[in-house]
């Protein structure tokens, strides 16, 4: 399988990543950070994966059994597992309590677009019992399962806990300092020990340049340096640890005396006259046939020679010219190429501020009071310049720059104001949420149940009896809590689809009823502005 130009390929990767625009919103969690999953000196005694693909109402793959102690949790949802929409899945632990066990949080988001292109790890201490896994995202309730977890003797489920080998092989003709001539194979082999649960998937990436499912051998025939790397994963969720092996490529026609090739283009909004509004982006390409591209530099207005990496912006007002060249592999520098352009003001014509929205988690006890920590998670949009920042202030605190989700531990009442500003610098109003926090005690969720006799959602009756739950002291009415202080009516809506999910999956209501009590929170004004 023949690979481009690394150069060129990153500044491609980026200029779709540029024209796409993506923005991620944080997800709100107390879980453990995930994160990329590098090699490790020393793993958690099991690995269980999880994967998602383009469906909304099942994982891809998901364990079911595990043995306690010290695990690594991996959740993939990227194109080599299926996503090809691009869609977010999340991986959670259920911290309801009750019949489930609580004391493992987790919560990953992950999809092909993100910093790890969608495959995350976390680090977690299973115990001997019942853990509810699910995902949080709106539109999809459906995603749930149970990971039952003994203690792993007596040949209970979940023995295999090894992780199954993965090698790779190179092959090809090779001068007298070992690079391949022409092209080199890779093949990649795994293995899983005897008894093993066998292996399921391997996986290469070359240049990482992004993961994929491992079919057949690997021609790589770009002249330069590679590398290649390789995992695979058992059919029991356990994953080896990524390999990479490096390995040079060189031309069949003896040395190389060519220069490369260098094209820059330039971006943005123009007038008229052909000057760019605001901001200019300049993007540089280099290809080299032969030995590669080394590296790729540019000159701003007469300035020192700098290293290319990423999009250049331009967005001072003037006449401006830029100069670029590009090296090989070999040391050939082309000749430099220049650019000239002109950028003038942008019309100020963005007079709409932002819109900034907040969300708080955690554990609340009968009276909505918080268990021990709130997560506040803040998010804005804006569709004129762009969300420029979003900052908050907590209590008697300062304005600061929001960058993820604050956890605030300190028992008492709080308040978290927060607001937004975009680009053209306009503010958004000022939105406030408080909560108070009280100590994690082991008190009951629900000491004094909600004794109406059917489920009401807000001012929002229904005929749906509102029955005593799982463990015996808390009512449908209770778990979903339409009288808690709710940022967002869609925020509402997404935690009564979660709980009416858990209820229909365990019986405690019907089908019918499950539609009855959505509709009627929908009708509600729970979580709407003024209710």
């Amino acid at each position: 399988m023949p690979t481009r130009n690394r150069g060129l390929l990153a500044v491609l990767m980026t200029t779709v990543l540029m024209i796409a625009g993506l923005a991620v919103a944080s997800l709100a969690s107390a879980a453990p950070s995930p994160s990329p999953s590098p090699a490790r000196a020393e793993r958690a005694a099991q690995t269980l994966t999880w994967t998602a693909d383009n469906s909304t109402t099942r994982y891809k793959t998901a364990p079911t059994e595990a043995v306690a102690g010290p695990t690594t949790i991996v959740f993939e949802n990227s194109t080599a597992t299926g996503n090809t929409s691009g869609m977010q899945h999340t991986l959670t632990f259920d911290q309801g309590g009750g019949e489930y066990n609580d004391d493992v949080e987790v919560n990953i988001l992950a999809y092909p677009s993100d910093e790890n292109a969608g495959r995350w790890e976390v680090e977690v201490d299973l115990s001997v019992g019942t853990y509810k896994f699910l995902c949080t995202i709106p539109g999809h309730g459906q995603m749930t399962g149970e990971l039952v977890v003994t203690d792993g003797g007596g040949g209970e489920p979940g023995e295999d806990t090894t992780a199954p080998e993965v090698d790779v092989e190179l092959a090809g003709e090779q001068d007298a300092d070992g690079a391949y001539i022409g092209q080199a194979t890779a093949t990649v082999t795994a293995t899983d020990e005897e008894g093993g649960s066998g292996v399921a998937s391997v996986e290469y990436q070359v240049d990482d340049l992004g993961w994929q499912p491992y079919t057949e051998p690997v021609v790589v025939d770009e002249v330069g340096d590679h590398t290649i790397g390789y995992r695979a994963t058992d059919e029991a969720g356990n994953a080896s640890a990524e390999g990479n092996t490096a390995f040079s490529v060189v031309g069949v026609d003896g040395p190389d005396t060519t220069p490369p090739t260098v094209e820059a283009m330039v971006h943005g909004e123009t007038n008229d006259d052909g000057a760019y509004l605001g901001r200019a982006e300049v993007m540089l390409m280099a290809d080299d046939a032969q030995s590669g591209v080394a590296s790729v530099e540019y000159a701003l207005d007469g300035g020192e020679w700098t290293a290319y990496t990423d999009v250049v912006a331009v967005t001072e007002v003037g006449e401006h010219t830029v100069a670029y060249r590009a090296t090989d592999v070999a040391g050939n520098v082309s000749e430099a190429g220049e650019l000239t352009f002109t950028v003038v003001e942008a019309p100020d014509d963005d007079t709409e501020p932002p819109v900034a929205t907040a969300s708080v988690a955690g554990t609340q006890d009968s009276s909505w009071s918080y268990r021990g920590e709130v997560t506040v998670t803040l998010a804005a949009t804006d569709e004129g310049s762009g969300v420029a920042r979003v900052e908050y202030l907590l209590d008697d605190g300062d304005w600061t720059t929001y960058d993820e989700p604050v956890t605030v531990d300190d028992e008492g009442a709080h308040s978290v104001q927060y607001r937004a500003v975009d680009l053209g610098g306009n503010v958004s109003e000022v939105g406030t949420v408080g909560f108070t926090i009280v100590a994690d005690t082991a008190a009951p969720a629900c000491p004094a149940p909600d004794p109406s006799p059917v489920v009401v959602m807000g001012d929002v009756g229904t005929d749906v009896r509102n029955r005593v739950t799982d463990d015996g002291s808390c009512t449908i009415d209770d778990l979903i809590r339409d009288e808690a202080r709710w940022s967002s009516h869609d925020a509402f809506m997404t935690h009564v689809r979660s709980v009416l999910a858990g209820l229909l999956e365990s019986g405690y209501v019907t089908g019918a009823e499950r539609t009855k009590v959505v509709n009627a929170a929908t009708r509600s004004t729970v979580g709407k502005e003024g209710a």
